[in-house]
């Protein structure tokens, strides 16, 4: 019986529960988790003082794509028809404004220069035909001083001399017409059968090429290449309808890409659509983003990154900031080994800080590291 009972008060002490101290306790009257001292889950846990920074209360995220600014885009068209000798640019190249890119064998290269020369022609017998006319309007005038002739004879010369002038004054219109043309084509008033060098219209790079050697183009309205600028380049993003107002045309916003990870490019607000799209209830904004190193390319994906405006704020760091049940918390020390599970709203994220609009204040002391312990207590 002495035996039995020794080995009865053995398993009693074996199956006793073990002290507090070892694991925490939520108090149910203000719902603190409560730690012992002597728990070793309390040195895992972290403690920091809340801080406060200059931050965006809050930001704007919308899916965005690089795009060529319009002002920027040009196609190269034919300035006469003709037949097509020589393409000089091909795609991806780099061309200069003025750079020759097409060589056209045009007829009416020649019927430019012709034109010239006849309106050349033009203006010096209207020159010789002014020149008689004064002369016979001085003598008119010199006779009728004399008496010698009737008032009507120096009206008259005097009326030949004015058509003379005017017809002058339309000749010299016509040949600087006819050399205007000529300057636009790059020919010389000189020569015949001089082929037609088309120009690029603005520096930037071959993207699409549709015409070869040895066609012939009469239709002048279609493009023979395009060429952009793309040293700036247009981000569209579709903002959605609620946070549309906070964006004005000017604002600096931040633009991350897909194909260039860990990288943030800085652009402006360039343009807010007048409309809502009734489909998918967004704005669509423009940006007007550097591009000197050719790096960002049309048509990569994204996103667009807004700030509101700054104000101080509380900031704590990524890892002091749990979810749990939708929700995200964080553990405010009460005191030592004593925390409350509270509620906040993170604002803007600034690397591995992030902004609180609303929850705690400056001068609190919240777990920064060890949170995740207390999660499910």
């Amino acid at each position: 019986m002495l035996v039995l009972a020794c080995a009865a008060c053995g398993d009693a002490s074996s199956t006793a529960p073990k002290p507090a101290s070892d694991r925490p306790s939520a108090t149910p009257e203000n719902g603190e988790i409560v730690i012992a001292p002597d728990s070793p889950q309390l040195g895992q846990i972290r403690v920091a003082t809340i801080e406060t920074a200059d931050a965006p209360a809050d930001e704007v995220v919308a899916p965005a794509r690089v795009g060529i600014d319009p002002g920027r885009l040009s196609k190269v068209l034919l300035p006469v028809p003709g037949r097509i000798e020589v393409v000089m640019a091909r795609l991806g190249d780099q061309v200069a404004r003025g750079q020759p890119v097409v060589s056209v064998e045009s007829p009416d290269a020649d019927a430019a220069a012709g034109t010239y020369r006849q309106a050349e022609a033009t203006e010096r017998q209207a020159t010789a035909a002014l020149a008689k006319a004064e002369a016979d309007r001085q003598r008119a005038r010199e006779l009728r001083e004399r008496g010698a002739v009737a008032e009507k004879d120096l009206l008259a010369a005097e009326n030949d001399r004015a058509q003379a002038q005017g017809a002058l004054e339309a000749a010299r219109a016509a040949r600087e017409l006819a050399r205007r043309k000529l300057e636009l084509l790059g020919l010389q008033p000189a020569a015949f059968r001089q082929s037609v060098l088309v120009r690029a219209p603005i520096g930037g790079r071959v993207l699409e090429v549709s015409v070869a050697p040895g066609e012939y183009r009469s239709d002048t309205s279609a493009a023979l290449m395009t060429v952009a600028d793309l040293s700036h380049v247009w981000v569209s993003a579709d903002v959605p309808e609620p946070a549309i107002g906070g964006i004005r045309v000017g604002d600096g916003v931040g633009i991350t890409l897909v194909a260039i990870p860990g990288q943030t490019f800085s652009g402006r607000v360039a343009r807010l659509a007048d409309v809502v799209d009734p489909q998918t209830r967004t704005v669509r904004v423009q940006v007007d983003l550097p591009n000197p190193d050719g790096r960002l390319r049309p048509d990569m994906f994204g996103s667009m990154r807004h700030d509101g405006p700054r104000q101080r704020l509380p900031v704590l760091p990524v890892a002091a900031m749990v979810q749990q049940y939708g929700h995200t918390v964080v553990f405010v020390e009460h005191g030592a080994g004593r925390f409350q599970r509270r509620r906040v709203v993170p604002g803007t994220r600034m690397g591995d800080r992030v902004a609180v609009v609303d929850g705690v204040s400056a001068g609190g002391r919240v777990v920064v590291d060890g949170a995740i312990l207390l999660k499910d207590r």
